[in-house]
């Protein structure tokens, strides 16, 4: 498969320059919409926690994000942290905040209904460089509606590209979606994810059309979205929105009418 590298300079603004704590953490704990690596049995949102199974969480009710923090206390940072993700995205301090280079290949197509998003895990081979440090993309996945908002704004729609290094360092880029033309690039998915909780396959798709052709980004450092909310990520979002259709919007929140951590 052809591998496609694109290259971009420094973002136009830094948004938040909080520090990143020094702790790392496994591929095993990049699960549930937030990151999984490309296996059948990481698509279950079991996991041991001394002898027993972590807590379900949800998007709503006594298991909703308000209530993430008193699950387990290894979602405990959900509750407390201050580095927590989503963000409000602001024009910040001027700043120089890096180069990113990404190198994404085209990858065979493979779409889990985990549960709570729906994710396109891709094969090896696909990266990206933050400031020279190489960080390998694990799969995408999809939020409705933005878990990001925009100087208070909020979108119809957040794709999340999930990268880990081989330190166990965590890198996303966010893609905001608006209603619009009809996005030729979300077909291939869109065109067998599941409806209800399980994986199909087939086709070749390439994530990198799904990326804006205007790269200018935001930078932050802050979390997973999802527990264990762990405060670990490099966040670089892209400002400018891609568009989908409100028929390829209507589908997806007929599948997960919601499915977005709030700010």
């Amino acid at each position: 498969m052809r591998l496609r590298t694109v290259e971009y300079l420094a973002g136009s603004l830094l948004v938040c320059a909080v520090l990143m704590g020094s702790n790392q953490v496994s591929a095993s704990e990049l699960r549930d919409g937030d990151a999984s690596p490309a296996k059948k049995e990481d698509a279950s949102p079991a996991k041991k926690e001394h002898g027993g199974e972590l807590p379900h969480w949800s998007y709503e009710g006594d298991e909703g994000p308000e209530k993430w923090g008193d699950l387990s206390p290894a979602y405990l940072v959900c509750g407390v942290g201050v580095q927590q993700s989503p963000i409000d995205l602001k024009d910040g301090i001027g700043a120089d905040v890096g180069k990113i280079r990404i190198n994404y290949r085209s990858t065979s197509l493979n779409v889990i209904n985990n549960g709570h998003t729906i994710q396109v895990n891709v094969d090896p081979g696909s990266y990206i460089t933050l400031d020279g440090k190489r960080f390998n993309l694990l799969q995408y996945h999809f939020h409705h509606k933005s878990e990001h908002l925009v100087s208070g704004k909020a979108y119809e729609l957040e794709v999340h590209f999930v990268h880990a290094a081989n330190d166990g360092a965590l890198a996303v880029l966010g893609v905001l979606a608006k209603r619009g033309a009809k996005n030729n690039a979300l077909a291939p998915v869109w065109s067998i994810m599941p409806r209800a909780k399980g994986e199909a396959s087939g086709g070749v798709v390439s994530p990198i059309n799904l990326l804006p052709n205007n790269k200018s980004f935001f930078r932050y450092r802050g979390s997973l979205t999802t527990p264990p909310c762990s405060q670990k990520v490099i966040w670089t979002m892209f400002r400018t929105p891609v568009e989908m259709s409100g028929a390829q919007i209507d589908r997806f929140s007929s599948i997960f009418p919601n499915n977005a951590r709030p700010v």
